[in-house]
């Protein structure tokens, strides 16, 4: 019997900047973006509310700049405007399947969108609004994986959904060694001694320390969030002892 309730009421979607650019090596990937955002409606019409938070690597890598002699600081914001842009392609692709969206950057811009205030962004996703945090933290040095952690604690999410190129947590490159095993489950305790690429150690740490699960999952199989939502044991969750 197929499972139609949702496991999950308020849920934070990490998605990597490189997810947009699909097969191309930078920019975004415009049938790449539309079919996330018809998956996000579909999950939407579960009556489960979506943040998201996008990385900016598809345009700009803020740690490659810097290890190539930049200012660190100034490296990061510019990946911070990186994320802004993004957030604003994915606004776009969502309203045009019929989606409200509101764009909150941690930098203000607003012309373009809303300042970050937790309570407005709670408002909106009450509202059945998806609500995309863009700019990271507004702060050099964090990563955006550190802002989804961060944002998911802010508004109560309960679960921050990764999706990435993989279909779970290995334990190597599965790209680059065929004998590298996929974990189901693992303990936060496990990724940080591990060393496990899911995080950075600063978002895995915020998830222990407010129990958050994290589900690292293959957004290029279509249909892999709504699974996710309902339930479906694909990928791998990162969670409490």
């Amino acid at each position: 019997m197929v499972q139609n309730t949702p496991c999950y009421k308020r849920i934070l979607l990490k998605l990597s900047g490189e997810a947009l650019a699909g097969q191309q090596s930078y920019g975004i990937d415009p049938e790449v973006i539309s079919g996330i955002a018809g998956e996000i409606r579909d999950v939407i019409a579960l009556g489960v509310q979506v943040a998201v938070v996008i990385g900016g690597g598809n345009i700009f890598r803020g740690v490659a700049a810097a290890s190539r002699g930049m200012d660190r600081a100034s490296a990061d914001y510019m990946g911070m405007l990186a994320t802004v842009m993004n957030s604003l392609a994915l606004q776009d692709a969502l309203e045009k399947v019929g989606v409200t969206t509101r764009v909150q950057s941690a930098i203000e811009m607003q012309e373009i969108a809303e300042p970050y205030i937790r309570r407005r962004a709670v408002r909106h996703l009450e509202k059945g609004r998806v609500v995309i945090f863009g700019a990271g933290t507004g702060n050099p040095y964090f990563t955006t994986d550190t802002a989804a952690s961060l944002r998911a604690m802010e508004i109560n999410a309960e679960v921050i959904l990764k999706a990435t190129k993989v279909d779970g947590i290995y334990t190597a490159d599965p790209t680059k060694d065929k004998d590298a095993v996929k974990y189901t489950s693992l303990t936060y305790l496990d990724v940080l001694k591990k060393g496990l690429q899911v995080m950075d150690a600063t978002a895995t740490s915020l998830c222990m320390d407010n129990n958050l699960p994290i589900v690292v999952f293959d957004l290029t199989t279509p249909g892999n969030i709504h699974k996710v939502v309902l339930g479906e044991a694909i990928g791998t969750i990162v969670k409490g002892d």
